[in-house]
This record gives structure tokens, C-alpha cells and sequence, in this order.
């Protein structure tokens, strides 16, 4: 089973990704590992969790990794959590998958 395919789940629209994000890290990274027990795919990002800007870092971060559009993503849960729930409009989960295993190498 591919690493981060229990985290990545396709609906309608295009992909759902859940994440365990760690902001104010030393540098911005996506993917940074796989969390198990959660289910998740981690990230971090360097800005700071203050008025918004990590969420916004994530959003480039995951946007850029999947080349997709910054209107794309979405956060749709976990606005002020480090578990977040993240769509992405117009991606296939096998597309997903591939771009992560690829930035993930």
C-alpha cells in the first residue's frame, strides 16, 4: 500500500487530504512523513500560527506541491488545530498520490 494513500480521499470535486501540520517550523516542507495512527500526511510550514498565516502557508505549500492553483485548496476543518482537513478542487487521488510520492522521495 502506498504511504500516504489512507490520509488522500477522493470525493466528487477532486481530493480531500488530511494533515498534521507544525507551524513555525525551521523550514516549509510537504510532505514531512506520514503519520499512522492518525492517518495523516504531515506538513510544515515556517510561518507562525498567528491571524491566520500558517493556514495560508499550507494552502501555498500544498497548492505548489500538486501544481495546482492556490484557489483550488481549501481548508475545510481545523482553521485553529494542527489537524486540518484540506480539499483540492479538480485532482484525481491517483494524481495525488503520485505528486506525493514524488516530492516525498
Amino acid at each position: 500500500m502506498e504511504p500516504y494513500a489512507d490520509a488522500v480521499v477522493e470525493t466528487a470535486h477532486g481530493v480531500v487530504i488530511t494533515l498534521d501540520v507544525t507551524a513555525g517550523a525551521k523550514r516549509s516542507s510537504f510532505p514531512a512523513g506520514y503519520n499512522e495512527w492518525r492517518k495523516s500526511i504531515r506538513c510544515q510550514v515556517a510561518a507562525p500560527a498567528v491571524g491566520g498565516k500558517a493556514n495560508r502557508a499550507v494552502v501555498d505549500l500544498v497548492a505548489g506541491t500538486l501544481g495546482v492553483p492556490r484557489a483550488d485548496v481549501v481548508i475545510l476543518s481545523g482553521h485553529t488545530s494542527s489537524s486540518k482537513t484540506v480539499a483540492v478542487a479538480g485532482r484525481s487521488r491517483d494524481g495525488v498520490l503520485a505528486c506525493l510520492n514524488a516530492a516525498g522521495a
